[in-house]
């Protein structure tokens, strides 16, 4: 996999590029944010540090997003509360604080990854409640009609929801299918993410909450 770090401190670059080589991973290093817009077309995913000389690494997602869906995990040591918020809110796939072990960061590059072939699977069904309409193949979401744009994981919180419309659907599950094996430590990220679409979708009976267990679409 072609990996894009935009790391500006060099040992903490350095270890980073061996780990992922070592791993099978090609990286290729950048240390400002205005690089990464220079170069991401290449990768299959970023690692960015929030920490950037040039430029806050919140910006440089924000930027990036309104021009690619390519996977990013935020490696920082900005671990607040409202950095993490902002981040995910952002587009970020995962939120990692440094410092983290090696074998946690890659076990989380590869559910990050897992989740991104998953979704482009084909899908073969649209999924309606009232007039909240999933687009489960072509990852669209309309509301009454007009199109609601989602961030990537959004719409996966909101694809395993919808892809069992009407059932009651586990946290655990929804952690699992959208994090994978890393989704014990980024619990709080489901809830940021909910919160955000029932925002979107201004449409909050739609995603009922079930008291001690978990979520529903729809009726």
């Amino acid at each position: 996999m072609q990996i894009l770090l935009a790391e500006d401190d060099d040992g903490v670059a350095a270890a980073l590029v061996e780990v992922l080589y070592d791993h099978g991973h090609d990286t290729r290093r950048v240390r400002y944010g205005r690089d990464v817009l220079t170069y991401h077309r290449s990768a299959d995913l970023l690692l960015l540090d929030l920490g950037l000389p040039d430029v806050d690494g919140l910006q440089v997602l924000r930027g990036l997003r309104a021009v690619s869906d390519l996977s990013v995990v935020v490696l920082t040591a900005r671990g607040d509360e409202r950095s993490v918020v902002r981040g995910l809110r952002l587009g970020a796939d995962d939120y990692v604080v440094k410092p983290v072990r090696l074998t946690e960061l890659l076990a989380r590059i590869e559910a990050v990854t897992r989740r991104g072939a998953a979704r482009g699977a084909p899908a073969v069904r649209t999924v309606r409640a009232g007039d909240v309409e999933v687009d489960l193949g072509a990852r669209r979401v309309r509301v009454a009609g007009a199109e609601v744009e989602l961030t990537t994981k959004e719409f996966d919180v909101l694809a395993v929801l919808a892809a069992r419309a009407g059932d009651a659907v586990s946290r655990e599950q929804v952690l699992d299918e959208v994090w994978g094996d890393t989704h014990r430590a980024v619990s709080r990220s489901l809830d940021v993410h909910l919160t955000q679409l029932r925002a979107k979708l201004g449409r909050p009976e739609v995603l009922a909450t079930i008291r001690g267990f978990g979520y529903r679409f729809g009726g």
